[in-house]
């Protein structure tokens, strides 16, 4: 969750820090609910957790919320608001980015030549486990060749511009075991979790959902395992489920800043537990936003501004590189 602020901060800085020169709709949507007292009055009234602006987007959004000028969109929010804040009280912000592959391929291919074992992907936050498929798409780093298995749509590639010097792999690691774990697991075969996962992608970013809507066809052909249930108690009957002659690698992509302050401290206390104990070897990869792992050695590398969009992403708790936000860049660290 965003640290603490008044509602009308929350989505004054939504718009400056997330939305400004990336998506121009929510720019203009997030600046007009910031000046709006009628708008902050219905947020308002939702829970704290429940007021998050890209809930209330993707809510709007799937609710028909078209990509008008704010007046426009004002009164939409205002004539279908029981529609949205139920939404908004029944759902959460579930992005389920494939395209953040590209920057977790790396560490997942090192890890695999490594223990040279196959890799037993677990998952905390999966959404609908679209992550879980890295050795399914295909990858083109600084606009070179691909990289993958074999043919892949045009979609399904996913393109990586990166800077110093990261360990790109020559071929994908083999997956033989994929799970995630989600207080609410949306299902791949369920067409409203499809269009809630469609609804929360940015207006503009017609790239995004025509990927997100070919991932959705890759877990329907496989569903992976996922489980409903906590991370900080869930997790290690999950790991116990594994394949004993594979490595597992747990990893979450912008899950963690919507867990308590006290939740991320106990889950990364357990992960450095399970990383330490080499009677099973187990790693953790970590992709999240800048400040949100405090108290991991090395996880939080001097940023040119306070706050910014890249994502830092960590081995085991050690910092390896900044990343773009879905994927689009690996800035690998000296």
């Amino acid at each position: 969750m965003a640290e603490k602020l008044d509602t009308a901060a929350w989505y004054r800085r939504f718009a400056l820090v997330e939305t400004r020169g990336y998506s121009p709709t929510y720019d203009q949507w997030c600046t007009g609910i910031s000046e709006d007292p009628d708008l902050l009055a219905l947020l308002d009234d939702l829970p704290e957790a429940k007021r998050q602006p890209n809930l209330l987007l993707g809510a709007a959004r799937f609710h028909g919320a078209q990509p008008t000028p704010y007046p426009e969109f004002r009164g939409f929010l205002l004539e279908h608001w029981a529609q949205i804040s139920e939404t908004m009280l029944a759902r959460s912000t579930q992005t389920n980015e494939a395209g953040r592959c590209a920057v977790l391929l790396p560490l997942f291919a090192r890890i695999a030549a490594t223990e040279g074992r196959p890799l037993a992907l677990l998952e905390v936050g999966a959404s609908a486990g679209l992550c879980l498929y890295p050795d399914r798409y295909g990858y083109s780093y600084d606009a070179g060749p691909l990289l993958s298995a074999g043919p892949v749509p045009n979609e399904l590639v996913m393109e990586c511009a990166t800077t110093g010097h990261p360990p790109l792999p020559a071929s994908l690691p083999s997956v033989s075991f994929r799970a995630g774990i989600d207080l609410n697991p949306l299902r791949v075969a369920d067409d409203d979790d499809v269009a809630w996962l469609e609804a929360l992608v940015w207006p503009e970013h017609a790239r995004r959902r025509e990927r997100l809507r070919a991932a959705v066809g890759v877990a329907r052909r496989e569903p992976p395992l996922l489980v409903k249930g906590d991370l900080a108690v869930d997790l290690e009957p999950l790991i116990q489920r594994a394949p004993a002659d594979a490595v597992v690698v747990v990893f979450h992509s912008a899950v963690l800043a919507y867990v308590g302050e006290s939740g991320r401290e106990a889950f990364r206390d357990t992960m450095l537990r399970l990383t330490a104990d080499r009677s099973r070897p187990v790693h953790w990869v970590s992709n999240e936003g800048y400040g949100v792992l405090p108290g991991v050695e090395g996880a939080l590398p001097k940023a040119d501004v306070e706050v910014d969009r890249l994502f830092v992403l960590t081995h085991n708790g050690e910092a390896v590189a900044r990343t773009g936000g879905h994927g689009q860049t690996l800035d690998w660290l000296e």
